[in-house]
């Protein structure tokens, strides 16, 4: 492979913020039949929870949020989806819906903490 400028070697910069949860996804392009291009996201692959450094287990209350949640755990609402991501579940709002569940908070995968005790 050559490069004609050394910047050209570097990935094309992430349309989302380090702390969104589609920091670092593809962006790719179909192409339709009729010639057109459509970009769109490739799949964001859940992280595996055992992977994950639990920060805190949290017993559901009523009127729980993630975006609460993760505010006071994480120190950032909309960091909910790291919550979601450690407690995996077809629909999120099923982690709060139930008072007296029990779920992980997580720190982020490249965040190295103390480990599983």
């Amino acid at each position: 492979m050559t490069v004609d400028h050394p910047l050209d070697a570097l990935p094309a910069p992430s349309p989302y913020p380090l702390t969104s949860r589609y920091h670092g996804v593809p962006v790719v392009v179909r192409t339709e039949p009729d010639g057109r291009q459509v970009p769109y996201l490739r799949r964001r692959l859940l992280p595996r929870p055992d992977g994950l450094t639990p920060l805190a287990e949290h017993t559901v209350s009523a009127g729980d949020r993630l975006d609460l949640l993760a505010h006071r755990y994480l120190g950032s609402a909309d960091q909910w989806w790291r919550i979601a991501d450690a407690n995996p579940v077809v629909d999120p709002r099923e982690l709060t819906a139930t008072p007296g569940r029990r779920i992980t908070i997580a720190l982020p995968g490249a965040v190295p903490g103390a480990g599983r005790a």
